[in-house]
């Protein structure tokens, strides 16, 4: 079994190895600093059983690297570790097909439960989730927002998308390597639900984003 750490801070993929090898005598533990290396292992092992996926990650953060790896391996369980509780993240990433949400504060029983029972194809549910299930029954889950919900940094991408510009072109523009274009548009394509630029031109032009002479974002 190969489970996948990505985190920028060699000391935590170290802590997390340690954790990681009470589950399996045998088990096979990758890890990866920045999001192209863990994408280029992901590919490269297709027997990956499972991620660890930090969301604060240089160039990149969870929700669009998460974004892409449900593009690339739609089946690979990824459970996604953050510094900070926030509800509302955690929501968000869970909608987007995470299968868990833990906080690095959380001990490392939490963290061994719920790599067992997501391998095991179970859903996991922390406790105090539980709890506050039980004590508001009555509780309604927040509507996902109908438009997109796109970064800075997407929307300057999208902008340039729509003036025609190719992935190296916008590269060029932004300073950016033909890799996190690239990884950006898959992540445009897939929030705007559609397959290809043609498509995401009329899909864009919904939620108030036209073809412009200039290449700032224009978002009516």
């Amino acid at each position: 079994m190969k489970i996948l750490i990505v985190d920028d801070h060699a000391l935590v993929r170290a802590g997390l190895r340690q954790v990681l090898s009470a589950l399996d005598d045998a088990l096979e533990v990758l890890d990866a600093a920045d999001c192209i290396r863990a994408f280029d292992l992901a590919r490269q092992h297709t027997d990956l059983a499972l991620v660890l996926l930090d969301y604060h990650l240089p160039g990149m953060n969870g929700q669009e690297a998460l974004e892409i790896f449900r593009a690339q391996r739609p089946d690979l369980p990824i459970i996604m570790l953050s510094g900070s509780i926030n509800p509302l993240l955690k929501r968000q990433v869970l909608n987007q097909g995470a299968a868990a949400f833990l906080t690095k504060s959380g001990n490392s029983g939490e963290l061994i439960l719920a790599i067992r029972s997501i391998l095991a194809g179970d859903l996991y549910t922390p406790s105090e989730s539980r709890s506050t299930q039980q004590d508001n029954p009555l509780t309604p889950v927040q509507e996902q927002p109908s438009s997109p919900n796109f970064t800075r940094r997407q929307e300057e991408v999208l902008q340039l998308l729509l003036d025609g510009f190719s992935n190296k072109e916008i590269g060029k523009v932004l300073s950016l390597s033909d890799e996190t274009i690239k990884n950006h548009v898959t992540i445009i394509l897939r929030r705007l639900e559609v397959s290809n630029r043609t498509q995401a031109a009329g899909e864009a032009s919904r939620f108030g984003y036209f073809k412009s002479s200039s290449t700032a974002s224009v978002k009516l």
